[in-house]
């Protein structure tokens, strides 16, 4: 779809905020009116309309992607997409460390290590660490603490959060964005360790490093957009 529209604008009920475009109410992909919980993700929003130039690229305009899965995906569910995004309290990355070699492992350790000693600060809670992939319990008390952390985040928490565990494949590194216990970018240097490391090793691979690129590009999309729900 092409640009159709000359103006954008912001308005507010006293409650939300809603796009305009051209006096037309911004809709989600459900056909429902967006409906934004704070200003800043409002004028972020905007401006990724305000930008269109020709064609419409939903890449160039991941806020407005995330509000709407927000609106039509997570908030007729949350507690079923929550509890999708707790289990990976279940196994996650900073739990499994490389046997091999060395320098992977001091790393590893850490990095991943500063993670769960904030994890364990933070919620009380203590990990299972292992070297290799397979699969080890975490205790009970962890999961429940992790699991009840993330029940106490709403429909556009959620949607933010969401790429932040999928893409990094670790709860504990999403929730310290989430709590800005550390930066997004400290963040996604951590749960990137094993590719970066691969990278190194290996050399230059345009391909692996093009799909590292996205994944970085979708993260820090994700923890901006939790910023732009702070009040």
């Amino acid at each position: 779809m092409k640009r159709f529209w000359k103006d954008v604008a912001i308005e507010c009920d006293g409650t939300a905020w809603t796009i305009k475009l051209d006096q037309r109410e911004l809709k989600t992909p459900a056909r429902a009116t967006l409906s934004l919980p704070t200003e800043k993700l409002a004028v972020a929003i905007a401006d990724e309309w305000r930008s269109v130039d020709g064609a419409i690229d939903p890449r160039s305009m991941p806020m407005t992607g995330l509000a709407n899965a927000a609106q039509d995906r997570v908030a007729p569910d949350s507690l079923a997409f929550g509890q999708g995004l707790a289990r990976y309290a279940e196994a996650d990355l900073a739990c499994y460390r490389a046997d091999q070699p060395s320098g992977l492992i001091k790393r590893q350790e850490k990095s991943w290590g500063g993670l769960l000693a904030w994890a364990r600060r933070r919620f009380d809670v203590d990990f299972t660490v292992t070297s290799g992939l397979m699969h080890v319990a975490q205790p009970e008390p962890t999961v429940q603490q992790l699991s009840h952390a993330v029940s106490a985040l709403d429909a556009f928490q959620l949607a933010g959060l969401s790429p932040l565990v999928t893409i990094g494949g670790s709860l504990v590194a999403a929730l310290a964005v989430l709590e800005k216990a550390i930066a997004a970018e400290e963040a996604w240097e951590a749960v990137s360790i094993d590719e970066r490391w691969q990278l190194e090793q290996w050399g230059a691979d345009p391909e692996a490093e093009a799909a590292l690129d996205n994944r970085c590009r979708d993260f820090l999309a994700a923890a901006r957009f939790l910023e732009l729900l702070e009040t």
